[in-house]
């Protein structure tokens, strides 16, 4: 003899919605994997495979120093990127600000990759840079979504003259790291475009020379520590 069916439940299974708290664990899982080098690059790396170099020991370790700043300045992209997107309102925006950082991963990848070839190792400062980016990008969310996209053109605009002046700076023979550099100010350009086609609204000056002042004393020290 059949059974009979059991009637449905009257009631859907409960979902559990994702709480504030849920976000911040889910921003410090990403912060240690990062900090942990654990990044992986979703692009080929832009000099290929290792080839042997001619640098003399005192120009490797400039180049390490430059490209140490570099893996700095993406350790703060991934920290403020994902702090502006945390604090956004906007979905089509919160989207530009997490595609962006997807994007700076490969750079922060790249410069590791680099610094294992010179010989040298990523900032022992990297924690508290990510602490301090990631704050101003919650503080940068908080001003309206033209801001927040002001502050990401202008922060661009700002890594774009920081880059030029390392291609410069770099030894003449270091062409692998320039080849890296190279790829990553193409990205920042890419970056800062979509930010000023999205509304970006432009930045106070005492803002701007903040951030410049900042960014002088983050490069400054990462270069030695």
């Amino acid at each position: 003899m059949p059974y009979p069916q059991q009637p449905s439940p009257a009631f859907p299974p409960l979902v559990r919605r994702k709480s504030p708290l849920d976000a911040l664990l889910g921003e410090a899982d990403r912060a240690l994997r990062v900090l942990a080098g654990a990044s992986s690059a979703g692009r080929p790396y832009p000099p290929g495979r290792e080839t042997p170099e001619t640098l003399t020991p005192a120009e490797r370790r400039h180049a390490a120093g430059l490209m140490r700043v570099n893996h700095v300045g993406e350790i703060c992209a991934q920290a403020l990127y994902r702090g502006q997107a945390m604090g956004c309102a906007d979905a089509a925006t919160r989207q530009m600000f997490h595609q962006a950082a997807s994007e700076e991963v490969d750079h922060l990848a790249w410069c590791e990759r680099r610094l294992g070839e010179l010989r040298s190792r990523p900032s022992f400062l990297n924690p508290l840079w990510y602490a301090g980016s990631f704050g101003m990008g919650l503080l940068a969310s908080r001003t309206g979504v033209r801001r927040n996209l002001g502050f990401m053109a202008e922060t661009e605009r700002q890594v774009e003259a920081h880059l030029e002046s390392h291609l410069k700076r770099l030894p003449a023979p270091d062409h692998r790291s320039r080849q890296v550099v190279e790829q990553m100010k193409q990205d920042e350009i890419n970056h800062r475009v979509s930010a000023e086609r999205a509304g970006a609204a432009a930045l106070s000056w005492p803002v701007r020379g903040a951030m410049r002042a900042l960014s002088r004393v983050m490069t400054g020290t990462a270069y030695w520590i």
